[in-house]
């Protein structure tokens, strides 16, 4: 499909559709959203790529605080997760500069329990690891028996910006080297790592650079949530019908540019698999540990996603591919209360599979 093939009235792609017209979209995520007033397309990009960087960073300023603020608002009701303690770390980068560390364990657990390293989203250029979407989602796999260790790392934009790449992605090296020779001190066995969004284009960056330099060891397994990993949108690949099939249904395409832009300014990194992971080849995937790259049905990232997966396993390396139906990019993070079945059999996967790979 091309920017100008005509899609037919009703039916997928249709510019018509939103995300609460769409009849694959689950009603209780259209309920939701309904009642914030989220259903209809966003309002257009006030920008595009090529505006000056002061204008890009004031733009994901602005979108930090919005996305933020829905994720408050989302979880403002879930019940606090009992039987987890919560202890903060901060080591030094490189550079001299810290790196927060938030470790979730469940109370009373015995013997050495799977390590997951959890990376936050926000297109690798915003939000942090405190907030309550992701402190709540680590208190939920600690509570079912792992070790979770959120790291803040550095992004490329808004409060903790502007740190271009590869900043975050080093920062996120440094803490899960840190872990690793941690592992006994923390009561963990072997580290899974895992990551939402650009949070997931993290973790998939993390094992091609471990691979690449040569200490893959420490990386036991990825599970990757609706990644954020092509790269380029200028002229993006006809086979990722998911960027018109699903546009505009809460993320808007023309926003992943502005994005990509302030985290590799003018591209310069665009074929660096460790920046975009989809640039990846054969050489940089072979010998990878296990991967699980999910997807939701109504995401504009979702055939990203599973573009990457066939590339895993045309390189020989062990994964499996996740579409969740009816879901928003990374829905099942986003209803606990709503949909407590889909947020439940989240967190069994990421820790069941965290938990197979002793």
């Amino acid at each position: 499909m091309t920017e100008t093939q005509h899609v037919p009235a009703g039916r997928l792609g249709d510019p018509a559709h939103t995300l609460g017209t769409d009849p694959r979209a689950d009603p209780r995520m259209v309920a939701v959203f309904g009642a914030l007033g989220a259903l209809d397309h966003p309002a257009p990009a006030p920008l595009t790529a090529q505006a000056s960087r002061e204008e890009l960073l004031a733009f994901v300023d602005a979108a930090e605080e919005g996305f933020e603020g829905l994720f408050t608002v989302l979880g403002q009701d879930w019940a606090p997760v009992d039987g987890v303690t919560r202890e903060h770390r901060t080591i030094t980068g490189a550079g001299g500069h810290e790196i927060g560390l938030h470790i979730h364990r469940p109370e009373g657990g015995t013997g050495p329990l799977p390590v997951i390293y959890q990376v936050h989203g926000g297109g690798m250029v915003m939000l942090q690891t405190e907030g309550p979407l992701y402190t709540h989602w680590r208190d939920e796999l600690a509570a079912a028996g792992t070790v979770v260790v959120g790291v803040e790392y550095r992004n490329g934009g808004g409060v903790r910006g502007p740190h271009p790449f590869p900043a975050g992605l080093e920062d996120c090296a440094a803490g899960l080297q840190w872990v690793h020779a941690h592992l006994a001190e923390l009561g963990g066995t072997h580290i899974t790592v895992t990551g939402d969004s650009g949070g997931g284009n993290l973790a998939l960056a993390l094992a091609i650079k471990a691979r690449r330099e040569g200490w893959g060891e420490v990386i036991a397994g990825v599970y990757a949530q609706c990644p954020y990993i092509l790269g380029t949108w200028d002229k993006p690949p006809a086979e990722l019908h998911s960027l018109w099939e699903n546009d505009k249904y809460w993320l808007d395409r023309a926003l992943f540019p502005l994005l990509a832009t302030v985290y590799d300014p003018e591209g310069a990194h665009v074929d660096d698999p460790t920046c975009w992971p989809l640039r990846a080849r054969t050489p940089d995937l072979t010998g990878l540990p296990p991967h699980i790259i999910s997807t939701s049905e109504l995401d504009p990232l979702r055939d990203e996603g599973l573009a990457y997966h066939r590339m895993l396993l045309a390189a020989g390396v062990p994964s499996v591919g996740k579409i969740n139906l009816g879901l928003c990019h990374v829905g099942e993070l986003l209803f606990r209360e709503a949909m407590p079945d889909v947020y439940a059999e989240a967190v069994r996967d990421v820790t069941g599979f965290a938990k197979s790979l002793a």
